[in-house]
């Protein structure tokens, strides 16, 4: 595994002592804080860990640490999150990841909170459809680079990853449906290609506890359906928590299915607009959950919604996190992990040929789009700066 300044994890590697362990209490302090403005992203917040805690206060042990951005690499979640909450593991057990993960989470869920009241109070006025008008194509510009990124760092030459990433994409743009267990069997495919287990039953307990939670959340969003809208939004985000594979942003087109289609809760512009809120926020994108979780269900819908999303996740770190350590390096976790990585970048692709259907939809919308793509990859525009740019110029070239 390759940290984040690019250095070989092996027996070779300087070793970060820990000069004294922090107290609790200043744990907590420094994940609220990092919460707050912990800007630009899962990588570089990652890296303001590393640098914070292993490198200048050495807290954390520097394997701890990376063992720590391993996990993250293979179990799905938001990868700052998963490491935040590996901190707290380390220091105070499951309590600890617990309240490291709500410090952390605090900030972005009362700022996306501010923002949804807002919204669902004063959507219906110029100002606020002019704001959107432009930030709507900017989304589409950031999550279809997001889909470019992810293949090229996952799939890298192998065709076979390109394949199954061009077909998921095929799939989700032609049906306008996302479904989450074709993840699950974009995993299985490549077990059963690079590491087939040895009986016709998958025996890798990776494998297969992946699929059970796939399938057994998929039956509480039955359940919850059917009981209220709160625990429709409860079962929802559950299932929503287990599928993020390779990026935050590869939940998009699985809440836009949700969301939109299969529950009937937002229109496709009105999804865009939450997905804008989670990337103009420190913290994980996943905390569109929150905006969503608002508009559907008020205040009580929103601590549901965002609670429900980050509780597999949570799970993902306490539960098999020292398993998975142990055993990151089996082939048929590996495969498995690369499949469902593949598969979703293709679905980011497909839904933003979805998305942008709605959002792209004159000339200007077109050219906002445009350039936000072109500051994106050619020079390297933060998220947030790009919807803020993307706001002023609905604001100015927005006609009602």
């Amino acid at each position: 595994m390759t940290d984040l300044g690019g250095e070989r994890d092996n027996d070779a590697s300087p070793v970060t002592e820990v000069a004294q362990p922090p107290s609790f209490r200043a744990l907590l302090r420094y994940f609220l804080g990092l919460g707050t403005w912990g800007f630009g992203g899962p990588i570089a917040t990652v890296g303001y860990m590393q640098r914070d805690l292993v490198e200048r206060r050495r807290w954390v042990d520097r394997k701890d640490f990376l063992n720590g951005v391993a996990l993250g690499q293979t179990m799905p979640g938001p990868l700052a999150a998963q490491v935040t909450m590996w901190v707290g593991y380390l220091q105070n057990g499951a309590l600890g990841a617990l309240a490291v993960s709500v410090a952390f989470i605090l900030p972005s869920f009362l700022a996306v909170l501010g923002v949804a009241v807002l919204y669902v109070h004063y959507q219906g006025l110029d100002v606020v459809q002019a704001l959107f008008y432009g930030i709507a194509p900017g989304v589409i510009a950031i999550i279809a680079l997001a889909a470019v990124k992810l293949a090229r760092l996952t799939n890298t030459t192998d065709q076979r990853l390109w394949a199954i990433s061009a077909v998921l994409a095929t799939i989700t743009a032609a049906t306008g449906a996302e479904i989450a267990l074709l993840f699950v069997a974009a995993g299985l495919l490549m077990v059963a290609i690079d590491a087939p287990p040895r009986w016709l039953r998958l025996r890798s307990g990776s494998t297969n506890s992946l699929w059970l939670l796939g399938t057994a959340q998929g039956s509480w969003i039955e359940i919850g359906g059917a009981a209220s809208t709160q625990a429709a939004l409860a079962g929802f985000f559950l299932k929503a928590g287990a599928f993020i594979f390779g990026s935050g942003l590869a939940i998009v087109p699985f809440l836009r299915q949700g969301v939109v289609h299969d529950h009937h809760w937002m229109t496709e512009a009105q999804f865009l607009d939450a997905v804008a809120m989670g990337l103009i926020t420190p913290g994980p994108v996943v905390i569109s959950a929150t905006f969503i979780g608002y508009f559907v269900g008020g205040l009580t819908g929103a601590v549901v919604a965002t609670v429900a999303i980050f509780v597999p996740i949570y799970l993902g770190v306490v539960v098999p996190g020292r398993w998975f350590i142990r055993h990151s390096d089996h082939p048929q976790l590996q495969a498995f992990v690369k499949g469902a990585t593949a598969a979703a970048a293709g679905a980011i692709a497909g839904a933003v040929v979805i998305l942008a259907r709605d959002a792209i939809t004159d000339l200007r919308t077109g050219a906002i789009s445009a350039v936000a793509i072109a500051l994106l990859w050619r020079y390297k525009v933060k998220e947030p700066y790009i919807v803020g740019l993307a706001a002023v110029a609905g604001l100015l070239l927005y006609t009602s």
